[in-house]
């Protein structure tokens, strides 16, 4: 589409995905997951970032985030979340994204105070490590997002997500925030989610 005719929604969709491919890959980065060599150093938002150069990594990042468009432009999706797990599948981290972007927004976007606002995120995930924790040997990661309802899956691009397995934690987890922000018609939280100390004296189901 002419993003001259896009909604604010959609315009607004646009800007948030290509943001998420850009944040999501400094994740993979700054938890270590894949040797250094496999990451280009990219100005992006005037901030120094890493771009995947492996055509695997780069395209399912690249194809998790854009397909989440249609439905980040509908205000159908609460959460995009990066999770690591153990080599039991037990996630071990979580950072969230929890998007809200106004329906009824009927202003023109301005498309630099958004990613003014946005950039802050990649400058504080540079210096975010010492939040987080290691990854213990044989982990792994995936993408995955949390929809307030549904979408049609008589759609193509519904098509293309499925439902997860996840395990979830039995408490309440650990939470440590990263970076806020509220530009309308997007809002944006990002923060790390680690298991509660009660989590290992849960029962198992």
């Amino acid at each position: 589409m002419d993003r001259k005719n896009q909604s604010p929604q959609g315009e607004t969709a646009r800007i948030l995905v290509e943001f998420l491919e850009v944040a999501i890959t400094s994740i993979v980065f700054l938890k270590g997951f894949y040797p250094p060599g496999a990451f280009e150093r990219r100005r992006y938002m005037n901030v120094v970032v890493h771009k995947a150069r492996h055509p695997q990594l780069s395209n399912y990042i690249n194809s998790a985030t854009n397909g989440l468009r249609p439905f980040i432009q509908k205000g159908l999706v609460e959460r995009v979340v990066v999770i690591f797990y153990d080599k039991e599948r037990i996630p071990v981290e979580r950072f969230v994204f929890k998007l809200t972007v106004n329906q009824s927004y009927s202003s023109k976007v301005e498309e630099e105070n958004l990613e003014f606002a946005l950039r802050a995120f990649l400058v504080k995930l540079t210096v975010a490590e010492p939040l987080t924790k290691p990854l213990p040997s044989g982990s792994s990661w995936e993408i995955t997002a949390y929809f307030h309802a549904l979408p049609s899956e008589s759609t193509e691009e519904a098509q293309l997500w499925i439902p997860t397995d996840t395990k979830q934690w039995m408490q309440p987890p650990q939470i440590t925030p990263i970076k806020s922000m509220s530009s309308d018609p997007l809002r944006v939280q990002l923060y790390l989610e680690h298991p509660s100390p009660l989590e290992s004296m849960a029962p198992a189901e």
